[in-house]
């Protein structure tokens, strides 16, 4: 998982981003709010936790970018600010949970698997939706208990597209962020798609037409 951590905190935010990376979370550490909108426009992380006492700003102007943007990224706030109304402001603004300074590392990390499992349906080290199972760490995946025999490139798209279902991700975004290499003008995209719904079946991967694909929560129509 890729956590984008938003945190002015000198102490505060190497201890959070190690505490993240021994968890096994690839993690990109940013101490103003410019700096995390320069990497929200660049890639889109899995999970963003977030300060709300900016150098250059406030954590609530990130929450109004991501709306304005129709950014659906699970996002955790980090403040001392105790009051209800700071809270509610948060929640209201976005936010899906947040969690008031001090901390203890391990409520932290609880939270950020809690709000993984309700975004993602991540299962401990793994992605589960619909009878498919995703695990990264030993990139193996399977559909009602039958092994499936995915490319890297497969198991990334896969991967990509579990992580947040019911959402469309973009041709783009899969040919730039997920393919990295993939030239835009050829039918590499394609290609790999047809692949896959031969593999997994029918029913999952669900075609938005000039769009892009998503996989629903729950069974669709076979893709075009």
């Amino acid at each position: 998982m890729h956590i984008l951590l938003l945190e002015d905190d000198l102490d505060l935010g190497e201890a959070v981003r190690l505490a993240f990376e021994a968890e096994g979370y690839r993690t990109v550490w940013v101490r103003r709010l410019a700096d995390a909108l320069q990497q929200l426009s660049a890639a889109r992380p899995d999970l963003v936790v977030l300060d709300l006492g900016l150098p250059d700003g406030d954590g609530h102007e990130l929450l109004a970018w991501l709306r304005r943007e129709g950014q659906v990224l699970p996002t955790l706030i980090l403040s001392a600010r105790d009051a209800l109304s700071e809270r509610l402001r948060g929640l209201d603004g976005g936010a899906d949970d947040f969690l008031l300074k001090p901390f203890a590392q391990q409520e932290l990390l609880s939270r950020v698997r809690a709000l993984a499992r309700r975004s993602y349906g991540l299962q401990g080290s793994g992605l589960s939706l619909r009878g498919l199972l995703l695990h990264e760490g030993s990139m193996r995946a399977s559909i009602e208990g039958r092994e499936l025999e995915l490319s890297p490139s497969e198991f990334a798209l896969l991967a990509a597209l579990l992580k947040r279902p019911d959402r469309v991700l973009t041709r783009h975004y899969l040919e730039e962020q997920v393919l990295c290499c993939a030239d835009a003008q050829s039918n590499v995209l394609d290609v790999y798609i047809s692949s896959l719904r031969r593999k997994v079946g029918e029913g999952y991967i669900r075609t938005v037409r000039g769009v892009g694909y998503v996989i629903d929560r729950q069974p669709a129509g076979p893709g075009p």
